[in-house]
């Protein structure tokens, strides 16, 4: 996946994580708040990939655009 997909799938998951930890909470079902918490995590760590990625691509374009420039 590109980085953009990444913080999107991430972001998404943390939002499902969320809503199902509230239900969860809500409903008092510990399995679903569990659930819920996983996926928000897991939605943490994609996001936080494909910000690196994106990190490494930006680093990787301006020193190409630098060596070009010394050319």
């Amino acid at each position: 996946m590109g980085s953009t997909s990444d913080k999107a799938s991430g972001l998404a998951n943390q939002a499902v994580g969320r809503a199902k930890e509230g239900v969860g909470k809500a409903v008092g079902n510990d399995r679903l708040r569990a659930e819920g918490a996983a996926q928000e995590a897991k939605g943490k760590v994609q996001k936080a990939v494909g910000d690196a990625k994106s990190a490494v691509k930006d680093a990787t374009n301006k020193t190409a655009a630098a060596i070009n420039k010394n050319l």
